[in-house]
């Protein structure tokens, strides 16, 4: 740079320097609100239309959002694109996905899929501390405060800030200017009850909104002359309007918010500025209207036009403003070091052996953030974060803050399943599972499922890791499972019901390949118990001896395991069943399938190929194959269709309809298929075919689904569904 650009430069920055010694102090203070805060975008925009200069922000839950990446020099342009393109649903979620769970988590999530956040220990159960943890919501800040991820002191940020939060344990507020700026934000809109709480300097930090909800008083603390006040807090309801338990608690918390706020009202003065944004119908919770809500914000502000005209400098003095907020990014170069802390029960090489970033090399936020996420689908934490702390020379400390899961290390988890053809078919089955993790150095796992109903099952696994990355394993199980399904003669007429049950115990050795893909080889000895309860006794035995080894291949990336958007699932199972290994059998079998779904917009398409063909020897009647049922060849009944050999191809397509906090669907679908005694006898004129159409919600325990479908032999069925999954072909 030539000797006279740096002489210019300097004189600019001189020249904003005495400029803004000579103009009072300008203080943005935001309130909180929810999804409402979105309207102090709208505010920003036009500040920045009439060159308002602002020397320090202050805010509150969504207020400290907006306010903090306003304050680290993001353009109000990019906040604005920031918000509409935000994922909002995953921030109220812990769950990174489906997609980063281990197979081994996924192959009985069908069964299991409610997970309350209820732990046991030996003083009873334990609850966690908020509906949703914040892991989500905690990536999403981070990746929106990168450029500020090294600035420890907030007023070392282009614009000083703070955020402000309440101490669970006195209610009083506590004031954030220093420390990790993702975390501040975090702490501030941590809504009681909702989730979880932050601890921070040996404080537990909820919503600010709860002792200071405008924080004007922050503000004049800072040296702030003017006040830009926002305000989004609700007005309290009319006794017309509280007519519900949803109502009355919404205005018990509008009450505190309403009242601490008042108070900071009464400090402001003549030449501070209050903005009270219209919204109208728009609640906190309308996250995806974000346009809405920044244009409302935008027309209120321009109404106080006269008034902030007056703040206005010159477009000389503008630019020198705007050149210092457009400082360059603070993120590092290199990572220098990486730490982990809050690991204890699990030692610290367990997370370390499964995070991919190298020191020396720079940061890969994308590929750390999917290396969190993929241990955290492993269930052992409550957050998984990482922040940044200053390294040698130009470079950082990448430091991965892990904090174990507050009910745990032993989790309950829930499920429910019913299908009902009302007709001659009715299943309903309640479970629960016990997973007890952490057990020793490597983390190995005890987990004990039991389901009652019309299909008892119970299952116990030991669960042990070989090496810190869990890439090798071995289970040791031992499982009871009791079904009942009916044999149909050649006119479909059911001739009799056999009430099959199965104990049995395994050994297996497994590797994962990826997070999508597992191999297991599992030696099994057990036996069957075949009994007829009504009709014509057809099986002449009533003990089979059960011994066999198999091995199995699975691929799962399926987003959701009943109602699947993108993903797919494929298995291929051998297996060798033998007098050698205590078997009365001896025969040979494979089973394959593949699932996939793609979705265009709003509808998705799943398609379906399912086969098992016993390739030497003779299966017997207990490992028959049982098709029919609800998208299983849906216009017959359940167990209509069974044979030793079976196929099934079916695509289903549905719309989905409603906003994201309360989904519904419908659709159409088309199967066919059949069971034979042998595969040689399988033609195509001999298959049987289904077309059905259904409708839906989604639930916390599945689908609930309604469906009728018809078939080539010109009967209709109904059914009505809860949990269903196409994986449990599979099993």
């Amino acid at each position: 740079m030539s000797f006279q650009r740096i002489l210019v430069l300097l004189i600019t920055l001189t020249a904003a320097t005495v400029a803004a010694s000579e103009r009072p102090k300008v203080a943005l203070v935001f309130s909180g609100g929810g999804a409402k805060g979105m309207a102090h975008v709208g505010v920003l925009r036009v500040l920045e239309e009439i060159r308002v200069p602002v020397d320090m922000v202050v805010g509150t839950s969504a207020g400290s959002a907006v306010g903090a990446l306003y304050a680290s020099g993001m353009p109000v342009r990019d906040i604005e694109a920031r918000f509409i393109n935000l994922d909002w649903l995953s921030s109220f979620r812990d769950d990174p996905g489906r997609v980063f769970k281990p197979v081994r988590r996924k192959r009985q999530d069908w069964r299991f899929p409610i997970t309350p956040g209820i732990g046991v220990s030996a003083e009873g159960l334990e609850l966690g501390g908020g509906i949703i943890a914040g892991q989500n919501l905690g990536f999403i800040l981070n990746e929106l405060t990168r450029d500020a991820a090294l600035i420890e002191d907030f007023d070392q940020l282009p614009i000083p800030f703070r955020a402000v939060a309440t101490d669970l344990e006195t209610g009083e507020a506590v004031v954030i200017g220093s420390g990790n700026l993702s975390e501040a934000i975090r702490a501030s809109m941590s809504v009681p009850g909702v989730y979880a709480p932050v601890t921070r300097n040996g404080k537990l930090l909820v919503d600010g909104g709860v002792a200071n909800n405008l924080p004007v008083s922050v503000a004049r603390d800072m040296g702030a002359d003017i006040v830009i006040a926002v305000d989004i807090t609700d007005p309290l309801m009319d006794k017309g309007q509280l007519r519900d338990a949803f109502t009355v608690v919404g205005q018990l918390t509008t009450l505190l918010t309403r009242r601490n706020t008042e108070y900071q009202l009464d400090l402001l003065d003549d030449d501070d500025l209050l903005i009270r944004p219209d919204l109208g119908e728009l609640s906190s919770a309308d996250f995806y209207q974000a346009a809405p809500f920044f244009e409302i914000g935008a027309t209120e502000a321009r109404k106080h036009s006269v008034a902030l005209n007056r703040l206005s400098v010159s477009k000389d003095e503008w630019a020198a403003y705007r050149r210092q907020l457009g400082t360059e990014s603070l993120s590092p170069s290199v990572i220098n070091r990486i730490k982990v802390a809050g690991g204890d029960r699990l030692a610290s090489d367990f997370i370390a052996s499964r995070i991919r970033q190298s020191e020396g090399d720079p940061l890969d936020t994308d590929q750390l953030e999917l290396d969190l996420k993929r241990i955290y689908g492993l269930g052992y934490y409550e957050t998984l974060s990482y922040s940044l702390e200053p390294g040698d020379g130009d470079g950082a400390v990448l430091l991965i803050q892990a904090r174990r899961k507050s009910w745990g290390p032993n989790y309950l988890s829930f499920g429910l399943n019913y299908e009902d053809n009302f007709e001659n078919k009715t299943d309903f089955n309640l479970a629960a599972s016990l997973r007890m993790t952490e057990l020793n150095a490597l983390g190995a796992e005890w987990s004990t499922g039991l389901q009652l109903g019309t299909e008892p099952w119970v299952r116990t696994e030991w669960f042990q890791p070989l090496d810190y990355g869990y890439e090798r394993f071995l289970t040791l199980g031992g499982e009871f499972r009791r079904e009942t399904f009916s044999a149909f003669d050649g006119q479909g007429e059911r001739i009799t019901e056999i009430d099959l049950s199965t104990s049995e115990v395994d050994l297996s050795l497994g590797m994962e390949m990826g997070v999508n893909n597992q191999v297991r080889l599992t030696v099994r000895r057990g036996y069957a118990t075949v009994d007829e309860q009504v009709g014509d006794r057809i099986v002449p035995y009533k003990y089979i001896q059960k011994g066999n080894v198999n091995l199995a291949f699975e691929h799962d990336s399926l987003d959701d395991a009943f109602l699947p958007e993108s993903g797919a699932f494929a298995g291929l199972r051998g297996r060798l069943e033998r007098p050698g290994l205590g078997s009365d059998r001896e025969f040979d079998s494979i089973r394959a399938m593949a699932l996939g779904a793609r979705t265009w917009d709003k509808t998705t398409v799943t398609g379906l190929v399912f086969a098992n063909a016993v390739t030497g020897g003779v299966a017997g009647i207990e490992n028959s194959v049982i098709l029919g049922g609800f998208q299983r060849l849906s216009a017959f009944s359940q167990g209509e269709v069974a044979g030793e050999d079976a196929a099934l191809a079916s695509v289903f397509a549905r719309r989905s309809f409603g906003g994201p906090f309360l989904p519904w669907f419908a659709g159409a679908g088309a199967e066919a298929g059949n069971a034979w005694s042998s595969l040689g006898d399988a033609r195509w004129e001999n298959l049987l075919y289904s077309w059905s159409l259904f409708a839906g919600i989604e639930t916390v325990i599945g689908p609930v689904q309604f469906s009728t479908a018809y078939n080539n032999e010109d009967d209709w069925s109904a059914y009505l569904n809860v949990g269903f999954s196409f994986t449990q072909l599979f099993d």
